[in-house]
């Protein structure tokens, strides 16, 4: 699996994470998160190699997320449904999400991405 990264152009952390990538001549396929969002079985995939808990994807300071009220409704949720709606609204998943058949990091914090993809020091 190439290394991809799930970005969202309006979103300042997606833009960081992209430039940390560039800059590190990190290679990778930029999927546009909001259009393209992964498929259930992708992200499943995502999940699986990641180790997290799953409602570790939520954007949880996504509009959406307040709308749909997902703080109460995820805790009685199953991975499946969890999943199902993941996969039916990329603004519902954390960003930036960056993957590879190895790793996987949510979010932008330099050290994190630093350490999961390498790069200059």
């Amino acid at each position: 699996m190439t290394m991809k990264a799930y970005l969202y152009n309006k979103c300042d952390t997606c833009r960081k994470a992209k430039k940390w990538l560039t800059d590190q001549k990190i290679g990778f396929e930029e999927i546009p998160i909001v259009d393209a969002p992964p498929s259930k079985e992708e992200l499943r995939q995502i999940w699986q190699t990641s180790g997290l808990d799953l409602r570790k994807f939520f954007n949880v300071s996504g509009v959406q997320y307040r709308e749909l009220g997902l703080k109460d409704k995820l805790p009685t949720m199953s991975e499946d449904e969890m999943l199902e709606l993941l996969a039916s609204n990329g603004k519902l998943i954390k960003r930036p999400l960056i993957a590879s058949d190895r790793t996987v990091t949510l979010g932008f914090k330099e050290e994190e991405l630093e350490k999961a993809w390498g790069g200059k020091a």
